[in-house]
């Protein structure tokens, strides 16, 4: 159903105390919803509910069209050109960023017709280690912040955490909203707090907002987070961390997808999906693919728009474009273990 912009609503003039007030956000035709907790409230409430029998059944119909050989092929290379490549250890040390970053460069060293990742992710610290190892490639560098993945940290703590990452060269911010609020439905602090980091990555850096689909327990749910990370000017929503059980899934994807389209008709601003965890085969990556084309649309099959958190993904796909290109399969040791 399409969102349209509502009137101004008539509690406009500020938040309940202990709240920031009206919420500062990026101007477009549904920015009055934001202007108190109360009005957000009611928008993110009045938005239709999710039919999940009805999502599940299509996200699955659309998992089963079939991908012959040219379409694959061109599947494969734009599925590699919108990956980011993700370390996210404590054990992460500067010769494996580095690593990781010239694997990201030139993902198959023996082909060098095969396309470039689009990011690496990696912790704050690794971020000018990352920077260096990409480094005139156009590989984009983003890194996590906030106190990911649990989020649970003072706004100040998360606002020095982006400055640190941005300052250090990060292009992009992976940031996780605070689950406790929003499960509280204290939505406006949410949105407060992602706009605040917006505001901190500057003009440099552009913002993913991470929902952990797995912890917020309803589609509708899921719904509602996506419309708050977008009035708050995310650049992309993004499903997960990768750190707990239920990461990306076809059905939270297209809920999300849904959510980008009905917002760019409401506003005409456009914002990125990226489902992260769990995505591991070419086959995977091949349906979330279909799911973006018939979904919000071909305006989204480019990485500037669609991504994939996802690592083990990418040596797949390198084996399956092997496999098409010679017509054998190499098997794991082709490639390297991240």
């Amino acid at each position: 159903m399409p969102i349209t912009a509502p009137a101004s609503p008539a509690d406009s003039a500020g938040g309940p105390p202990g709240t920031t007030g009206p919420a500062v956000g990026p101007a477009h035709a549904l920015a009055d919803v934001t202007a108190s907790d109360s009005a957000l409230r009611r928008f993110l409430h009045g938005l239709p509910g999710v039919d999940a029998v009805g999502l599940e059944a299509r996200a699955a119909s659309l998992g089963t069209r079939s991908i012959k050989t040219t379409a694959k092929a061109y599947a494969i290379d734009l599925a590699i050109s919108m990956i980011d490549l993700t370390t996210l250890e404590g054990a992460d040390t500067p010769g494996k960023v580095r690593a990781l970053g010239a694997k990201a460069v030139h993902p198959d060293p023996t082909d060098r017709t095969t396309p470039q990742v689009a990011a690496v992710c990696v912790y704050p610290d690794m971020v000018a280690t990352a920077k260096e190892a990409v480094a005139g490639s156009g590989v984009k560098v983003a890194s996590v912040a906030t106190a990911f993945p649990a989020g649970r940290a003072p706004l100040g703590v998360k606002l020095a955490d982006v400055r640190e990452a941005v300052a250090a060269g990060a292009d992009e911010i992976d940031m996780v909203i605070d689950r406790g609020a929003f499960l509280s439905g204290r939505y406006l602090k949410v949105y407060d707090e992602i706009v605040a980091v917006k505001e901190a990555c500057g003009t440099d850096a552009r913002l993913k907002v991470i929902f952990e689909t797995g912890e917020l327990a309803t589609y509708d749910n899921i719904r509602r987070a996506s419309w708050i990370g977008m009035l708050a000017g995310a650049d992309f929503i993004k499903t997960s961390t990768g750190k707990v059980a239920v990461n990306a899934t076809p059905a939270n994807t297209l809920l999300m997808l849904e959510a980008v389209r009905d917002f760019r008709a409401a506003t005409g601003v456009q914002v990125g999906v990226k489902p992260a965890g769990g995505i591991r085969t070419s086959k995977d990556a091949i349906k979330f693919l279909v799911l973006v084309n018939e979904t919000a649309g071909e305006d989204w099959l480019d990485n500037h728009w669609f991504r994939f958190g996802a690592s083990s993904l990418l040596n797949d796909l390198l084996m399956q474009r092997q496999k098409l290109a010679t017509g054998r399969y190499s098997g794991p040791d082709y490639v390297t273990v991240d």
